[in-house]
């Protein structure tokens, strides 16, 4: 156990440093989803949005719960994109003939996509309280924002993975990519809330998970204990069941590219 704590500490090491070389995409990661979705679009739809349709102060308080999401949803999907390019140069290869775990490979790339989406999330919060937005659960509501985006994010995480040892090049990865994506965040409750959709986008949406993710984690922001604690509940099992079949999906695709 020691050891293998040992190997993924230093391949999360790795993805850190590669990372800490790219300056600038390391820069728009951490603040991408905070200026474009938090600041411009929520400062965008400020006056347009209906407060007795979204059922907030503003839509700026509405559109934080979706933001945080939305985030773990991108660094998600986007978990596998390094490993997919050890894939492609031939790095993947040679790590496996090391004497390692191959289960450190994928731990330590779930470590560091957890570890860098829990900064974004931090850092969404701290930007959205600045616009007059705060947790009415206080810290402890925080905590279990984190812990619920980290559960999101493992199933998302292992889609991306899943991907990234099925396809052929990263051209592929990116196509399917901006395919799901997209359409998971607009079937989704993240820019709208649900009553406000047409029928059949409602309809889709309550499939989607991120829909329920996002459903637990708004009124930890808006609300308070009383009104988010069955949401949240709620979101556990959904979050579950998710977890269970991509972490399922994510180990057959493993098997199959490395054996």
């Amino acid at each position: 156990m020691n050891e293998q704590i040992q190997e993924v500490l230093a391949l999360t090491n790795r993805w850190v440093k590669r990372l800490s070389r790219e300056k600038f995409s390391m820069l728009f990661t951490l603040i991408q989803p905070m200026l474009f979705w938090l600041i411009f679009f929520g400062n965008l739809f400020q006056r347009a949005a209906d407060v007795q349709v979204v059922q907030a102060p503003n839509y700026m308080s509405f559109l934080a719960a979706g933001v945080v999401v939305m985030t773990v949803l991108n660094n998600g999907l986007a978990g596998g994109v390094d490993l997919l390019f050890d894939k492609e140069n031939g790095f993947l290869e040679r790590l496996m003939a090391t004497p390692i775990r191959r289960s450190s490979v994928i731990l330590s790339r779930f470590l560091f996509v957890m570890a860098i989406t829990a900064m974004q999330i931090l850092v969404i919060l701290g930007v959205a309280f600045l616009f007059g937005v705060s947790a009415e659960t206080g810290i402890l509501g925080i905590a279990l924002i984190l812990v619920i985006g980290m559960l999101f994010g493992v199933g998302l995480t292992a889609i991306s993975m899943a991907m990234a040892f099925s396809v052929k090049s990263h051209g592929d990865f990116f196509s399917v990519l901006g395919f799901l994506s997209l359409p998971m965040i607009f079937l989704s409750s993240a820019l709208v809330p649900l009553a406000a959709m047409p029928g059949w986008m409602k309809s889709l949406a309550f499939f989607n998970p991120m829909t329920w993710v996002i459903d637990a984690i708004r009124p930890l922001i808006l609300t308070g204990w009383s009104e988010a604690l069955p949401h949240v509940a709620i979101a556990l099992v959904v979050l579950a069941v998710f977890d269970g079949l991509c972490l399922y999906g994510g180990a057959r695709a493993f098997k199959r590219s490395v054996g």
